[in-house]
């Protein structure tokens, strides 16, 4: 049986007389299928396998984020855009009605407020104001107040990419309601719900999600093994309960 028929057909010792659950999620957001840019794709078919499995999900667009650090991915418009036009040329060739953008997912390095500075930062939103960071899984970078403020500043709106996954944050919670009176989006990765990377991680997602903390969620998709798990974040009830949220991803 393949993945989406398995995904379609229910699970094992399900209620079958319960309504299925239905994705109310249509942009799926934070994903890095620029091929050969990042630690994500590596090719233009593996771009396009998963681009057509998101499609076949529902999702009518998909606004992948692909890495920008100051030493090791340095990334631009420069060398991301032509990249995603030829996706996009590839997913008309072969009939995939799915949108696609490129925004970036950047981290807060020593060189990221010299970014915020020269103004060319890779955004996305309605307003083309949003702006997706990360920070150090080790420790909080020194410079996250200013550079958070920096980008207030210029205008633009800070999405905190996965904040579970940090766990000097989870080791202190109160962290992330500041960064949300700070009025800073929280976006969880879905594959956190299954404890995918850890079980702290997985407990952290679970505080944020019972708090009402999470703004987006996004599949951090870099390969076709995350975007299959996927069969098993829709069957679980955490990612059931944040989906009645307000999340905003389809207003992206």
């Amino acid at each position: 049986m393949s993945f989406f028929s398995k995904l379609f057909s229910g699970t094992k010792g399900a209620d079958r007389n319960a309504a299925p659950f239905v994705n109310p999620i249509q942009v799926e957001f934070h994903s890095h299928l620029i091929f050969g840019v990042d630690d994500g794709c590596e090719t233009i078919e593996q771009s396009l396998e998963i681009l057509e499995g998101f499609a076949k999900l529902g999702m009518r667009k998909v606004i992948t984020t692909p890495h920008i650090m100051s030493d090791f991915y340095k990334n631009s418009k420069e060398n991301l855009f032509p990249i995603r036009d030829e996706i996009r040329r590839r997913l008309k060739e072969n009939n995939i009605e799915l949108e696609l953008d490129c925004a970036a997912e950047y981290l807060i390095d020593d060189g990221f407020e010299k970014k915020i500075e020269k103004g060319d930062l890779l955004t996305f939103g309605p307003n083309g104001k949003h702006v997706l960071v990360e920070l150090p899984f080790m420790n909080e970078p020194r410079n996250l107040a200013s550079s958070l403020f920096e980008l207030q500043i210029a205008g633009f709106t800070p999405i905190l990419a996965h904040p579970e996954r940090y766990l000097y944050y989870n080791d202190d919670r109160s962290r992330f309601h500041d960064l949300k009176d700070q009025g800073i989006l929280l976006q969880m990765n879905m594959l956190s719900c299954l404890g995918y990377y850890s079980k702290p991680v997985q407990d952290a997602a679970i505080y944020l999600v019972n708090n009402n903390l999470v703004d987006l969620v996004g599949s951090d998709t870099h390969n076709i093994k995350h975007q299959e798990l996927l069969q098993e974040v829709y069957q679980n009830k955490v990612y059931h309960k944040v989906c009645e949220a307000a999340l905003l991803n389809n207003n992206l």
